[in-house]
This record gives C-alpha cells, sequence and structure tokens, in this order.
C-alpha cells in the first residue's frame, strides 16, 4: 500500500463517464476503485461490486476498499440511471427506483465515507448532478427531479463539512456519448395515450442529443484537474454552450417564456 497515492472511490465506473473518469485519474496516478454491478476488468481501476439501491452491499464495497488501503480520499458519486416518461401515466415504483439509485443510493455512501474523511480533516466528494437538473424537462421530469435533489443536498453538505477540510463539488454534465440509453428505464405510454406523439418526439430528439454529445474523455480530463485544485468552485456544468447556458437563460427569463423555450426546442406545443 502506497500511503502517499491518493485513493478514490468512484461510482458508476463499469462504462461511459464513468471509465474516462477512472482512466484519466489512473493516469495522474491516483489509486482508483470503481464500482457496479457487472464485473469489469480494467487497467485504470479495480472493480468492486456495488448495488446503489442496496445499502448492505454499499457497505460491503466500502469496508473492501478500507480492509485495503485503510482510507478514500476521494469518493466521486457517479452512477445513475435515467427515466424517460409522462409524469400522470409513469408508475410509482419506477419513480421510486430512480430516486433510490440516483439521490438515496449516493447518499448512503456519502454518510459512509464522511466519517474517514472528518477524521483526517480532508477529503473530496464530487457528486455528479446534470445540467438537466435546472429545470424540469418535459418526459424526463423524475430524472430532473432527482438531479435537482442532488444539487440541493451537495450545496448543503459543502457548508456542513467545510470546517472539517473536506472539499465538496457538484458537477452537472450536458449531453455526452455514453451508453446511457441502455440502462434508461422506460415508463411504458401506449398508442392511445394522450401523451403518445410528444413522447415519441421527445424520445427520439434525446437520443439523437446523446449521440451528438461531447466525449466522455472531456469530462475525465476535467475532473482530473479539479481534484488537484486546492480550491475548486462549487459547481461545474460542462456540457455544449447551449446545454450550459441553461441555467442563465433560466435566472434571466421570465419562467412562461423559459417554458416556451424548451417546448419550442422539443418541437411541442
Amino acid at each position: 500500500m502506497n500511503h502517499s497515492q491518493k485513493v478514490v472511490l468512484l461510482t458508476g465506473a463499469s462504462g461511459g463517464l464513468g471509465s474516462a473518469i477512472a482512466k484519466h485519474l489512473s493516469q495522474n496516478n491516483y489509486k482508483v476503485y470503481g464500482t457496479g454491478r457487472k464485473k469489469v476488468l480494467s487497467d485504470d481501476f479495480t472493480w468492486i461490486f456495488m448495488d446503489l439501491s442496496d445499502s448492505s452491499s454499499i457497505e460491503k464495497a466500502i469496508e473492501t476498499i478500507l480492509s485495503k488501503e485503510s482510507k478514500i480520499d476521494i469518493l466521486i458519486n457517479n452512477a445513475g440511471i435515467g427515466m424517460t416518461g409522462s409524469i400522470e401515466e409513469s408508475k410509482p415504483e419506477e419513480v421510486r427506483k430512480i430516486f433510490e439509485v440516483n439521490f438515496f443510493g449516493m447518499l448512503y455512501t456519502i454518510q459512509k465515507v464522511l466519517p474517514l474523511m472528518r477524521r483526517k480533516k480532508s477529503g473530496i466528494i464530487i457528486n455528479i448532478s446534470s445540467i438537466a437538473g435546472y429545470t424540469g424537462l418535459p418526459f424526463r421530469g423524475f430524472y430532473s427531479a432527482t438531479k435537482s435533489a442532488v444539487m440541493r443536498m451537495t450545496e448543503a453538505l459543502s457548508s456542513e463539512v467545510k470546517q472539517f477540510g473536506i472539499k465538496v463539488i457538484d458537477i452537472a454534465p450536458g449531453d455526452f456519448q455514453t451508453n446511457i440509453a441502455e440502462g434508461r428505464l422506460y415508463s411504458e405510454l401506449k398508442s392511445d395515450s394522450p401523451y403518445f406523439k410528444d413522447y415519441q418526439l421527445v424520445l427520439k430528439m434525446i437520443d439523437d442529443e446523446v449521440d451528438n454529445g461531447l466525449q466522455p474523455k472531456v469530462l475525465g480530463l476535467k475532473i482530473s484537474k479539479i481534484v488537484q485544485l486546492k480550491h475548486p468552485k462549487l459547481r461545474y456544468n460542462i456540457g455544449l454552450f447551449l446545454q450550459r447556458m441553461t441555467p442563465i437563460l433560466k435566472c434571466l427569463l421570465p419562467g412562461r417564456f423559459f417554458e416556451k423555450l424548451i417546448n419550442n426546442h422539443y418541437k411541442m406545443k
């Protein structure tokens, strides 16, 4: 065990953004433990099983790291799932699942790691939210809600643990070229649903935006630089220009005018 080497716990390391983050951190001599439900062999991180919907699985993964390293210097909460569907017709159990993974799983991981960092009086916690967390996107309302919840929790956490020398950072990505669609929850809409036509159109646009998003290495490189900063910002919005403008426009424009821009973008009435 190299005591001078920083130890990273990275959730959702199996692919997409996670594997890019792991690669860039590994290249900068960080010891990365990447979690996921599907086993992955990688030269950039040591894989550990973790199911974010199972608190005992989270505890076991953290205990495994501590048995080898005795510390966790950096926690990067990257794991999450997407969800599409109308607010009216989405099933409650589907909504609970996305909150369980995107919010409660992250929360429980933080709660298990924080005591270690407090005792050392140092540490970095990076929560990956989303630019979607700034606004309720049509047919992605519950995904937006989970990411907005992550943002608010991150702000509060940063204030609470600053006294212990712990840095807390929210990173809100826009669209990146990943396989997020494969793990996405699709709330079923029947062909006679009043939302069916709009939903199909929006879903096609969502997938197109992912296909035309930034390369994951952009985020991996950015995070590898952020963890080395003495005074990182609380929030980083990382995405295409128009996506980065979303929170600014929402602050500047009247609510109904901003809503009209969103509806026009998705070709909804």
